[in-house]
């Protein structure tokens, strides 16, 4: 048993240094610089106030020219020629222009520019000597799936001093994506390596997670098989712990043993977070427990007003259905806003949705349903809103927890008991999301640098071993 153990770990370990070493390193690199994406926060500063006198047609009449038979919201928006409706259903989005609803996806690359520069400048971006950089379905910085409605991207480069480039939506005309060279930079030796994440691969999800996931089975073995070969190996000797290896496999043995746990959670956390439903729920409503929260008969019977009803300018209209009402939306900036459900008089107007506009929904799901609770910022659960200082509520219904976004409206998502043993050893190992880390940040910044340095050492030890093992082979 041990002879074979022995023989899995040491090829299994010639074939995965080099990953792990990648691994580790590049998981430093992206607790610095994450992902590139577009914030909340640089959304809102790149919209332009608007008057939404001019959309003319109510949102039913987008809602009916979508063609969708179950919206969930729209949203209304000024574009640099003229404001757009964009109705959102489940199987996706189409925008209009707010005047007459005539199709409002970009066609022009001088479109593009003309929106990419706009939303620059409002965000105070030099965009002077803005150009059009090509039209793509997928790029390295594009390759997420949340970006599938608006493809293909107009991609914008702006050519200031950051090197910043803009990724506008052929479907909506809105910005989606940003990125600087430095981002670019840091990524390709940050989570494009760490993600295995080249374009070619990416852009098709099956085969993405088929490849990512049996490499991170196969390195999870490896390390097993380690843990078990390691402990195995030690010797007790007059009250002192020996390796029974010297040189570099010594190095290897003892580092090895000292960073076991981490090493171990971190590479089966690793794997599971390739999981995508496999083995733990997703996370995901289903699509009658969707049909809950965002009532389709609620467009029929509460009429939404005439746009011109939203006093004043504004950045940013959204009606959304929810349970028995439909809701609107007035953004004004990132952290401010005002909701109004349809058919309530004007002093029924509040910040965001309250505990009393939850219990409805609750009601439908049946009698297990508790009172809706805020989700305070030291929950062992955390979930946020994307609108800063927004409340996320919690509605319990029996073994289904569902954590909504007070700001919108939206199910952020659903808490059943396999996807909250799911947070604790994927979102809990891998990222240490636990609750004094995130009191303390740079509790968590020294742990993440601490160990994945500990962890890339440990993985050069492994490289000088394989590269050993390998030349005896050629000699």
């Amino acid at each position: 048993m041990k002879r074979a153990l022995v023989v899995i770990h040491r090829w299994l370990g010639v074939a995965f240094c080099l990953l792990f070493a990648m691994w580790f390193a590049s998981g430093m690199v992206m607790h610095f610089m994450p992902f590139p994406a577009l914030t909340e926060a640089e959304r809102v500063a790149g919209l332009a106030p608007f008057d939404p006198n001019l959309l003319r047609v109510d949102p039913r009449a987008a809602i009916a020219a979508s063609g969708f038979p179950g919206a969930v919201r729209v949203r209304a928006f000024a574009r640099d020629d003229g404001p757009i409706y964009v109705v959102t259903g489940a199987s996706g989005l189409r925008a209009f222009k707010g005047p007459e609803l005539a199709p409002a996806g970009v066609v022009a690359p001088q479109d593009a520019l003309a929106i990419a520069t706009v939303h620059a400048r409002r965000r105070g971006i030099d965009s002077d000597a803005a150009a059009f950089a090509e039209l793509a379905d997928y790029d390295q910085w594009t390759v997420s799936n949340r970006l599938d409605p608006h493809r293909p991207l107009y991609r914008i480069a702006l050519n200031d001093d950051a090197a910043t480039e803009l990724y506008v939506s052929s479907a909506t005309g809105e910005v989606v994506r940003d990125t600087t060279a430095r981002e670019r930079g840091w990524n390709y030796v940050g989570s494009v390596a760490h993600w295995i994440y080249p374009t070619a691969l990416r852009r098709n999800l099956d085969a993405w997670l088929i490849t990512v996931w049996w490499l991170a089975l196969a390195a999870s073995i490896a390390v097993i098989t380690g843990t078990i070969v390691g402990l195995w190996s030690v010797r007790i000797a007059v009250g002192r712990v020996r390796s029974p290896y010297s040189g570099w496999q010594a190095w290897h043995h003892w580092l090895g043993l000292g960073c076991t746990v981490f090493i171990l959670s971190w590479t089966f956390s690793g794997w599971l977070s390739m999981d995508n439903g496999l083995l733990f729920s997703n996370g995901k409503l289903s699509p009658a427990e969707a049909a809950v929260f965002s009532n389709k008969l609620a467009w029929q019977t509460r009429a939404p007003p005439e746009p011109s009803s939203v006093p004043g300018q504004v950045l940013e209209v959204e009606w959304f259905a929810f349970g028995e009402r439909v809701y609107r939306r007035d953004r004004f900036g990132l952290e401010a806003q005002r909701l109004l459900a349809i058919g309530e008089t004007q002093s029924g107007i509040r910040t965001f949705l309250e505990p009393a506009d939850i219990v409805p929904v609750g009601a439908k799901f049946g009698r297990g349903c508790r009172p809706p609770v805020a989700v305070a910022m030291t929950d062992d659960y955390p979930s946020r809103s994307a609108m800063p200082g927004a409340p996320v509520y919690r509605l319990v219904c029996g073994d289904a927890w569902f954590n909504i976004d007070g700001a919108s409206g939206a199910p952020l998502e659903k808490l059943d008991g396999s996807r909250r043993a799911y947070r604790w050893l994927y979102q809990g190992l891998h990222t240490l999301d636990f609750a004094p880390f995130n009191t303390w940040p740079f509790l968590r910044t020294a742990a993440i640098s601490g160990l994945c340095g500990l962890g890339t050492l440990f993985s050069v030890t492994a490289i000088v071993i394989a590269w050993r093992r390998l030349r005896c082979l050629t000699l």
